[in-house]
């Protein structure tokens, strides 16, 4: 089971240009609003035509601009799943959900509509309008309906994005359950960057049009290959660099040299790390050689910001922050280690480990 794609189209701001093969893992698609995402998902769907290139599914051309292939969306057997759920209003959900098998004799279709129901466990809605249903409702009853055609992709654009904290919580619990059956090429089109760790296997980071990195998720996050990458996929701290030999770099935005264990072919132009693997010494603790005390430097809070569970705390390295509120660093820690040394005098000490860090070329 594959998808392949390769497409280019010329939109306002930007020329759309992507190419990537999905295989029967979740893809999860990164990027900020504008990047082309959706777009992206309605070429491949059918629902807009690139200016050229070639689509591929499971071994069937959907789209050949050379060779003048464009089958039409009904035709292609993807399943979509939009963010505003995209129901009929005025079908009841068994009226909705039975769309997509109307070719089939009734008593078939009593069975694969009941079977849909049960995998998405929208089973009693069956008499209900979407109107009268909750919006995780209405998307689990949205996904039953995508698969409703046994599609050979499926196709998610931000369904989780216009639900509360509690249904998307819901509602992506059954996204996982259906991935986890449902094995064959699915993208998952996203701005967050932790609902698109949480739900797909690959990653591809879209930006400008463009495909930014595509790989493993975990690899992605471990090591960018960019800048943008990494500040697309949540790093918060950055620094300009200069090399100083294979495992030392002066942090020229930070006022430090810090010793970092990745190593690049070509020069790094910055140096980041993530906020959350920032963390702090002991008071009694002092830069000294070897690993553990590595990048250890005092610092002082300029201020802190709350969620229910962590601290977001920007720090100001050597030196107390002036009234300008100026500061080196982001750190997030859970509330538990926070009430821990929140009352130790100042200056604390950071610890910036060198395998923690981010090497990154412009």
């Amino acid at each position: 089971m594959s998808l392949q794609v390769q497409i280019a189209k010329q939109l306002p701001n930007f020329g759309l240009d992507v190419s990537f093969t999905a295989g029967e893992t979740p893809l999860g698609i990164l990027g900020p609003s504008g990047a082309g995402k959706t777009m992206l998902l309605r070429c491949i769907a059918g629902l807009e035509q690139p200016d050229r290139g070639r689509i591929e599914l499971n071994g069937r051309v959907l789209l050949d601009t050379a060779g003048r292939v464009r089958v039409p969306a009904r035709e292609r057997r993807i399943g979509l799943l939009f963010q505003h759920y995209a129901l009929f209003p005025n079908r009841t959900v068994a009226e909705n959900v039975a769309f997509g098998l109307h070719n089939l004799p009734d008593d078939e279709k009593m069975r694969k509509l009941a079977a849909l129901l049960d995998q998405t466990h929208a089973r009693g809605f069956e008499s209900r309008y979407p109107r009268e249903l909750s919006g995780g409702e209405q998307q689990r009853v949205a996904l039953a309906r995508a698969l409703s055609i046994e599609p050979e992709a499926l196709l998610l654009d931000e369904p989780l994005s216009a639900l509360d904290t509690h249904l998307r919580s819901q509602v992506e619990a059954q996204l996982q359950e259906t991935f986890g059956v449902y094995r064959r090429p699915t993208l998952l089109v996203t701005h967050n960057i932790e609902e698109a760790y949480r739900l797909g296997e690959q990653l591809l980071v879209l930006a400008r049009g463009r495909v930014a990195a595509f790989g493993a998720k975990g690899e992605i996050f471990r090591h960018p290959p960019s800048l943008e990458v990494a500040q697309l996929t949540g790093c918060k701290n950055f620094s300009r660099a200069r090399a100083i030999s294979d495992h030392l770099v002066d942090a020229l935005d930070w006022g430090c040299q810090l010793r970092v264990a990745q190593t690049l072919a070509r020069p790094a132009a910055h140096v980041g790390i993530r906020a959350h693997h920032i963390d702090f010494a002991e008071p009694s603790s002092a830069p000294a050689a070897g690993s553990n005390n590595d990048n250890i430097f005092p610092c002082w809070l300029a201020r802190s910001s709350e969620t229910p569970f962590r601290i977001t705390l920007y720090l100001q390295l050597h030196r107390p922050p002036g009234e300008s509120g100026e500061y080196h660093l982001q750190a997030e820690v859970f509330k538990e280690k926070w009430e821990r040394f929140r009352d130790t005098p100042q200056p604390w000490r950071v610890r910036l480990a060198p395998d923690s860090l981010l090497l990154l070329p412009d």
